[in-house]
């Protein structure tokens, strides 16, 4: 589900005489850390659902900033990618990875540069109570389990077989240990946060999201991963042609990328690009 918010809106100032005349309030207004004057209008940013948080929290101080209207809509970023393929016209496309970006690009649906502005580590979360007594990464294959995943085009599966490769070529692993945990997966989400949300309730015994996810949840516990079978997933954002309003776009693009927008990531678990 698209999770749509209207951070601020545009004031309107009615004078009445002979005829009621609505003018919008112009002029611009600075972002701080940015230095240039950012025109009034409204930006609308298509963002990966592990982003949901963080980029919520960016566009309330964005909008605080310079009184600029945000909208943030959230769901895989295969998903959005679609949307904005089908014509969708987002002035922001915030992606969990390069390759959907990439592909937007090769399309010729991109105005500018690829922007890469965050990265964050895996996690493997079990229910706080973890029933199922998992204690290590390779449990993942133990039969019996269920494990919830994400779809194949979602970006978190692509890291997901990355860590599973890791941890398949450490010592002790399984011989099976990739076979074991795909047989394990009971089902497969729209996103992260839908596989996320299925361990909060219980219905599942693991799945492998992003640190990001898991620090913001207090239903979940993290299994300790090698830090040399980790893996980091690069964030990438872009502005679409598409866009209604592209220099808005480019705009809250600069802002995410500077040093503010960075601390208001750290503060949700990401750390700068690899």
């Amino acid at each position: 589900m698209i999770v749509r918010r209207t951070h601020l809106t545009l004031a309107l100032v009615a004078t009445v005489g002979a005829t009621l005349v609505a003018t919008l309030v112009a002029g611009c207004a600075g972002v701080a850390g940015l230095g240039t004057p950012i025109p009034r209008s409204d930006v609308t940013v298509f963002a990966a659902a592990s982003l949901r948080d963080a980029v919520d929290a960016v566009a309330d101080d964005y909008s605080r900033r310079g009184s600029i209207p945000v909208s943030v809509s959230t769901d895989s970023s295969a998903t959005l990618r679609t949307q904005i393929e089908q014509g969708a016209r987002a002035d922001v496309y915030l992606s969990a990875d390069a390759a959907n970006p990439e592909a937007l690009a090769a399309a010729g649906l991109v105005d500018g540069p690829l922007v890469r502005f965050a990265g964050v580590r895996l996690a493997i979360v079990v229910p706080a109570d973890n029933p199922a007594g998992i204690t290590t990464p390779f449990d993942l294959g133990r039969a019996g389990l269920t494990i919830v995943a994400a779809g194949p085009a979602v970006p978190i599966t692509a890291y997901a077989t990355a860590l599973l490769e890791n941890l398949a070529a450490m010592p002790g692993a399984p011989a099976d240990l990739i076979r074991a945990y795909e047989a394990n997966v009971a089902s497969r989400e729209d996103n992260v946060r839908a596989a996320l949300a299925k361990v909060e309730l219980g219905e599942a015994d693991a799945a492998i999201v992003y640190a990001s996810d898991a620090a913001a949840s207090h239903a979940v516990v993290s299994i300790d991963i090698p830090p040399e079978a980790n893996v980091v997933a690069t964030y990438a954002g872009a502005v679409p042609t598409t866009a209604a309003n592209r220099d808005g776009g480019h705009r809250f693009l600069d802002f995410l990328i500077a040093p503010d927008g960075q601390a208001i990531l750290a503060r949700f678990g990401f750390e700068p690009p690899p």
